[in-house]
């Protein structure tokens, strides 16, 4: 219903917005579902597995505040988006030569070609976003992500099974190669979609103060920075740690990595036809704290699985509940709570705390993998913080109504 009600150039984006999300989603399950695998198979220690999703979240925390910088320098968002866009996907190319350096250096190469890149992805985020609230309505956004979190979970899904067969059967390191450059075509596919769009209203990020510090001292926005970080946060400390539970300790191979990224997708998919509705029902906030329980859930039921084929029970669980909270919840709470004008530095604000808690997530797991606990209770000690971030972020939802409810009779006398 509300598709038709969406004028032509809208209507047009609205496209172009779900089918860049699909190549993207094609492209991205090389690197989300394969690459730390990759890196076990190349000799990667733990902490070099942490590495490749931290560093890159220190970059995006350190170049996040220039996102307005960069967006001044161009005439329009598209133009400042174009070459960052491409710099960003070079991830999916770049570990694929891997094979080509000395043994002792390939784990390098491969944080190195996750994490160059990374220096401009903080840039490439903030214009991202200005340039999505230029081409969609805000009263569209909700449908809009929504339809963009099943587009992208039925693309990773699609790219993890066929990528997964493949790297099961070809030979290795041949078969990693050659995934590499196929997600680097679907990535230029993607990004040749957001190319597309036309800009139905600008953003007057340059009228304005851009700086970060901006969104960072509104009071409105501060829950915003509270759930993102704390669910951020606890959902990276087993990012490091699932391959590896997966590989060494169930035995999982490529062919059953690419099964569990299915179901994971697959709940995500058909959460996301119904994510518009639980937000207008509970709202953003509700919807972020009941899905990160959700996600420690979701973990548990994987550790306690007597089977490896029953962990993906668990992983129909988080990938729902992460999808949902991440996808839709967070990122439509910054879009509710951010001022229009100031676009970039609400943006730059939110990807900052997500860049911060995503670089010390990883590290955490890895600290607690090195201090000797086992690969079970470090995934038990992260199912516990995924739940209690829910718990928090709730906990604080209803402090402040509460608080309001509590000082209105007051105000009113």
């Amino acid at each position: 219903m509300f598709y038709r009600q969406l004028n032509t150039t809208e209507r047009t984006n609205f496209n172009h917005w779900v089918i860049d999300i699909a190549w993207f989603g094609l492209a991205f399950a090389a690197t989300n579902r394969f690459l730390s695998v990759f890196a076990i198979r190349l000799g990667a220690s733990s902490t070099e597995i942490a590495l490749l999703s931290s560093i890159p979240a220190l970059l995006l925390l350190l170049t996040s505040s220039l996102g307005g910088w960069w967006r001044s320098r161009y005439s329009t968002t598209l133009r400042a988006l174009m070459p960052v866009g491409f710099i960003v996907r070079l991830p999916f190319l770049l570990p694929a030569f891997a094979p080509l350096f000395p043994p002792r250096w390939q784990p390098i190469w491969l944080i190195l070609s996750v994490s160059l890149p990374a220096l401009v992805q903080g840039i490439a985020s903030v214009t991202f976003t200005v340039f999505m609230r230029e081409t969609v309505t805000n009263s569209m956004m909700t449908p809009l992500l929504s339809l963009r979190s099943l587009s992208l979970n039925v693309g990773v899904g699609i790219g993890a099974l066929v990528f997964g067969v493949w790297l099961e059967n070809a030979p290795f390191p041949l078969n990693y190669q050659s995934m590499f450059l196929l997600s680097f075509v679907f990535a230029l596919m993607s990004l040749y979609h957001l190319s597309r769009c036309k800009v139905i209203e600008v953003c007057p990020t340059t009228k304005k103060g851009t700086s970060p510090l901006v969104a960072w001292s509104a009071p409105s926005f501060r829950p915003v920075i509270f759930a993102s970080g704390v669910s951020h946060l606890a959902f990276t400390i087993l990012a490091p740690i699932i391959p590896l539970y997966l590989v060494r300790a169930r035995g999982a191979s490529e062919g059953f990595i690419a099964i569990f990224s299915l179901a994971e997708l697959i709940a995500a998919a058909a959460i996301g036809l119904i994510s518009a509705r639980l937000v207008k029902r509970l709202g953003n906030r509700a919807v972020i704290a009941l899905s990160m329980v959700g996600t420690g859930v979701g973990i548990l039921l994987i550790v306690i699985a007597p089977t490896i084929e029953l962990t993906l029970f668990g992983a129909l669980m988080t990938g729902a509940a992460w999808t949902t909270a991440a996808m839709v919840g967070l990122f439509g709470y910054m879009m509710e709570k951010s001022d229009p004008e100031r676009m970039s530095s609400y943006s730059a604000a939110y990807n900052q705390i997500i860049g911060l808690a995503a670089f010390l997530g990883p590290m955490i797991g890895s600290m607690l993998l090195d201090s000797g606990i086992q690969l079970g209770g470090v995934m038990v000690i992260g199912a516990t913080a995924r739940i209690m971030a829910g718990i928090l972020t709730e906990a604080s939802l209803f402090s402040r109504v509460y608080h309001r409810r509590k000082v209105a009779p007051t105000t009113a006398h």
